[in-house]
């Protein structure tokens, strides 16, 4: 596990939450590293649409997630049209409640992409707070398959049509699903070829019940499969 070189991330962190299965396996990482305390799970949802940006989930799942988990939950909500710009600033006016908490730092599920990386820890520098990155550098296939071991369970929410065939989307997130993956889309997904939700697993009190709904196609690239509540 490693920690951003400055500030110092303290025992208080928060954790980025997308609902997806590589924000479940950091904050499994995080949980048994017995380090950090969590005090909160941080999540974007896209205003117009109350759906977890670019996973597509209904908020309503992403709260019933961080019930079963125990967690607070903290969204902000973001304009579908908002600008780089617009979106950081959100994101800092979050953030800047939990300053007085002694909350410095937040975790993110990344793996390789270091502008991504160098990005959140730029933006969470000029508030005075670090990142952590769990699950830096590891190998991709492996991490894809600790998740499956370690008995999470999950659902491909959305795929790019750019990327990968439409019809994967909907599909449970397992063995099979890997093998039928190209061989130049990475298996966690980490260059946005599809994106996931997390029903149960090891770090959930309970399973979150949901039905598979509509498959549509959105934005002239995106195949979303709705994951209904029960």
């Amino acid at each position: 596990m490693e920690k951003a070189g400055h500030p110092v991330i303290a025992d208080k962190i928060l954790v980025s939450w997308s609902g997806g299965k590589d924000a479940a396996l950091a904050l499994h990482e995080l949980q048994q590293s017995r380090v950090y305390e969590i005090t909160a799970l941080l999540t974007t949802v896209t205003e117009d649409y109350d759906r977890v940006t670019m996973h597509g989930v209904r908020r309503t799942l992403v709260e019933q997630q961080a019930e079963a988990l125990g967690l607070p939950l903290h969204t902000i909500l973001v304009p579908r049209s908002a600008s780089d710009g617009e979106y950081a600033d959100l994101m800092s006016q979050a953030l800047q409640r939990y300053l007085g908490s002694d909350v410095s730092g937040v975790a993110f599920g990344d793996i390789f992409l270091h502008e991504v990386r160098k990005y959140r820890e730029e933006n969470l520098a000029g508030i005075g707070m670090g990142a952590l990155f769990p699950l830096w550098n590891g190998d991709t296939q492996q991490l894809a398959r600790r998740f499956i071991d370690l008995g999470f369970e999950a659902i491909v929410t959305c795929v790019d049509g750019q990327q990968l065939d439409g019809s994967l989307v909907g599909r449970t997130f397992d063995e099979r699903f890997l093998s039928d993956l190209p061989p130049n889309v990475d298996p966690c997904g980490e260059n946005g070829e599809f994106h996931s939700f997390v029903y149960d697993g090891p770090i959930f009190h309970h399973p979150i019940p949901v039905t598979k709904g509509e498959v549509v196609f959105r934005d002239i690239r995106f195949y979303y499969c709705d994951l209904l509540p029960e």
